[in-house]
């Protein structure tokens, strides 16, 4: 599968989640059980969807403080998974570097989001790495 891939299933598990299905064990297992993929595609799967999960509050209010004119409840609800994905992999994936969790998030925006969810994304994911790497967290 690729972590590319188990950033998109990621983001699909999410989607569900955010539109009210909260049964996030079984919405997991929907996806990705019955389907061959290795083990650690899966993990990393399901260890993103429960760190974003589990870490809500501290992740979206990362975004809210960089968001410069838009207000948080504004963003489409592909484009604020994108950003908590991305958010979530630079606050507490320390084996993956922020330039490459940018670069997936925007992917995933060029390919799901909107005409300028790729930059945006971009944008304000950029600008997170910029605040913690002045404090020296990542």
């Amino acid at each position: 599968m690729g972590r590319r891939l188990a950033r998109e299933f990621a983001l699909k598990i999410l989607y569900r989640y955010e539109v009210g299905d909260r049964d996030l064990p079984g919405v997991l297992a929907a996806v990705l059980e019955g389907k061959k993929y290795t083990r650690e595609d899966t993990t990393f799967c399901r260890e993103l969807v429960n760190k974003t999960v589990d870490c809500l509050d501290e992740i979206d209010s990362n975004i809210m403080a960089v968001l410069k004119n838009w207000g948080y409840d504004r963003l489409s609800v592909v484009d604020r998974i994108i950003l908590r994905l991305g958010t979530c992999e630079m606050l507490f994936f320390d084996d993956i570097p922020a330039r490459v969790s940018i670069n997936e998030a925007i992917e995933l925006g060029k390919r799901y989001g909107g005409g300028e969810s790729g930059r945006f994304i971009n944008g304000v994911l950029d600008a997170i790495r910029k605040k913690y790497e002045s404090s020296n967290t990542k």
